[in-house]
């Protein structure tokens, strides 16, 4: 299919301001090494958050922009200078649950109680209303459609918990590529993190490790495929472990976990700079509200009885 006409010269179109996002959690609570980390370990763990936090703060200053910092009530128990810091600085601070557990691994009353316990840690540190939520791993797909239902009531103004591809470890391929009403009865906005088309087919572009791994002129394609071709925003993720090239290295991981997690750690700072500068950047909570009307206009939202049409 041909790409609609643009009617802005190149060059000229307003740009489209994205969402930049941090989903706040050490090295050691990655789902790369949940099978070989066990949680009962995590204290005894001297962790590097902090400064890596610190030196993000740093560069999204460097470049005049706020994001959205995802983060575990595990770490903000423990930070709870950092979460100030963050909030200080007029980033915004949501729920990223508690210790990262996936949502399809709850029942309802299980997620329930952790993502009222991971906001009202938050909260506590901060002194400011948490309305957004991701899921770890963005854990949110059809196995568990009464999430939805939960965050909205407990008040939640948006998610940003679903990968819309196929993916080994996560993914709900189905799924609308863009903001969407998850709930008939509710204001509640899913923001899909981004994806491309590459040959008719949807590939994952919203940072993380595809950001580390893949060359920056990958990220740019994609980010100007949005923004240009679609005019809606791109949704951007990464987490602090991934400017740490120093992080500790768990030799006993399995060989692809240990590649995921550790390729690109020396070149990611560098190149997370080039993005914030390249792009206009903002709080997810900021792109939720304005993708909403559009959002609104989706013809079939999903229930807890049915697929979510592409």
């Amino acid at each position: 299919m041909n790409a609609p006409l643009d009617p802005f010269p190149e060059g000229s179109r307003p740009p489209v301001v994205n969402g930049l996002s941090v989903d706040v959690e050490d090295w050691f609570q990655v789902g790369a090494f949940e099978n070989v980390i066990a949680r009962g370990e995590w204290d005894a763990i001297r962790t590097r958050v902090e400064d890596n936090v610190y030196r993000i703060i740093d560069l999204f200053a460097e470049a005049d922009v706020r994001a959205t910092f995802f983060t575990l009530g595990w770490v903000a128990k423990r930070h709870p200078e950092m979460i100030r810091r963050i909030a200080d600085a007029g980033h915004e601070l949501a729920s990223h649950g508690y210790d990262h557990a996936r949502v399809f691994t709850f029942d309802r009353s299980s997620f329930s109680e952790d993502i009222r316990k991971a906001r009202e840690i938050i909260e506590d540190c901060s002194g400011v209303q948490v309305t957004g939520y991701r899921a770890p791993s963005f854990s949110i797909d059809a196995r568990t459609p009464w999430a939805f239902a939960e965050l909205a009531e407990q008040g939640y103004a948006y998610s940003s918990s679903v990968a819309p591809v196929v993916h080994d470890h996560y993914g709900w391929p189905e799924a609308p590529r863009f903001a969407f009403r998850p709930l008939p009865w509710s204001s509640l906005i899913e923001l899909p993190v981004t994806t491309a088309m590459l040959g008719g087919r949807r590939v994952a572009a919203g940072g993380g490790g595809f950001f580390r791994v893949l060359p920056y002129g990958f990220s740019r394609w994609a980010i100007r495929q949005v923004n240009r071709v679609e005019g809606r925003p791109a949704v951007f993720y990464f987490h602090p472990w991934e400017i740490d090239p120093d992080q500790p290295r768990v030799a006993h991981a399995p060989l692809r976990s240990r590649f995921r997690h550790y390729t690109g750690l020396a070149k990611m700072a560098d190149k997370l700079r080039a993005l914030v500068h390249e792009f206009r950047w903002g709080r997810i909570d900021m792109i939720a509200h304005r993708e909403a009307a559009r959002a609104m206009e989706l013809p079939a939202p999903v229930r807890e009885d049915e697929e979510i049409a592409a």
